[in-house]
């Protein structure tokens, strides 16, 4: 059986005619469905990959150690990661480059299995799925889960698509669990600079969940949120020496490797506060202007304390409720792509210029 014999059908593929309802709005369409950045990538970043432009030979699988030093400065002074070493970082070729063959590089096969959120983005499901393993799914891994055969281990806070946080405590009772039983902890954290109205997310390293070693446990990072960065395709890892050790062996061997230039753009990414600053106040802007609105529109939010959406409902299947939307020319994504508790919800993105959110808006408050 083929590899894409085994994948259920793309999801994003099942909403194409819903957009094409959208586009034909006579306002145009306002698309919240897919979290892709909207805004300019910041100038600090074009020109370091400018600059780095000319760049003919081989770049390195392990990345510059000035790129893995910024990775581990920004761990440290943003996430008070105290124990990140440049030594244990690796670079990404995105985030989901990361998710979707991790279980492969492990050397998962037949008869192991993955877990990841109940309700959670599908790539950790693909995953698995890829690597033949079997994908389990939990609302609290400590009470749900039978530790025989775990082998990976899924955390995503904030979570796409509720944008639900786990506290320190909640995170530090998993990551003991999972040490117990020998199972990895690989922790995605792509939101972790997204938090709002108080919450604050936590790392998978920080030494309030897991002590002074780093043992049984990695963290990813992505900078297409915080940086405009998506179309660079830029990310990293850190965590557990061993681990890091084993996969950059792998990468080495397959040639999943970080273009240089990209390489000096995420170092100029990583090194400066102010953009990433600012791309959050616009968020925000987006966000409380969303919420208000959808909330007029009769609709309930569930969690949404943070990460880069709405998790909304209003009491009806996710379907009616994308089709009800796509009329007034606003395109959301459906919850059941995230997992079956989320067939009463929809996903709604704040990434959207202003004045398409604006446009969202009046078009929620005409039918409120």
């Amino acid at each position: 059986m083929s590899i894409s014999a085994r994948l259920p059908v793309f999801p994003w593929d099942r909403l194409e005619p819903y957009k094409a309802t959208a586009v034909a709005h006579s306002g145009g369409a306002v698309d919240l469905s897919v979290g892709t950045p909207v805004d300019p990538v910041p100038e600090v970043i074009r020109q370091a990959l400018t600059a780095a432009a000319d760049s003919p030979g081989y770049p390195l699988t392990y990345g510059t150690a000035v790129l893995r030093e910024a990775a581990a400065g920004y761990l440290r002074q943003w996430h008070g990661v105290t124990g990140a070493d440049p030594a244990h970082v690796l670079p990404l070729i995105g985030s989901k480059e990361l998710v979707g063959w991790l279980p492969t590089l492990l050397g998962l096969t037949a008869g192991d299995r993955v877990a990841y959120p109940r309700l959670a983005y599908p790539t950790y499901e693909i995953g698995a799925l890829v690597a033949r393993a079997e994908p389990v799914t939990y609302e609290d891994p400590v009470a749900e889960l039978d530790p025989a055969g775990l082998k990976l281990l899924w955390l995503n806070s904030p979570s796409n698509p509720t944008g639900r946080v786990l506290s320190a405590a909640e995170l530090r009772r998993i990551v003991a669990w999972a040490r117990e039983h020998g199972v990895l902890v690989a922790s995605d954290e792509c939101y972790i600079e997204l938090g709002w109205e108080g919450a604050e997310p936590v790392s998978v390293l920080h030494p309030e969940v897991c002590g002074d070693s780093h043992e049984g446990l990695i963290a990813v990072h992505s900078l297409s949120k915080r940086s405009n960065f998506a179309g660079y395709r830029g990310a990293f890892l850190a965590g557990d020496p061993a681990v890091v050790a084993d996969l950059l062996a792998v990468r080495k061997h397959t040639g999943m490797i970080v273009p240089a230039p990209v390489q000096a753009a995420m170092i100029a990414a990583l090194g400066d506060r102010a953009h990433a600053v600012e791309q959050k106040e616009r968020y925000a802007r987006r966000r409380s202007a969303l919420r208000t609105a959808f909330e007029g529109a009769g609709f309930r939010i569930e969690h949404s304390e943070a990460s880069l959406y709405l998790w909304a409902t209003r009491g009806e299947n996710c379907w009616d409720t994308v089709g009800d939307l796509a009329k007034r020319g606003i395109l959301v994504a459906p919850g059941e792509f995230y997992g079956p508790g989320g067939e009463q919800f929809v996903r709604i993105a704040f990434t959207a210029v202003d004045e398409r959110v604006a446009a969202a808006v009046a078009r929620l408050d005409d039918a409120a």
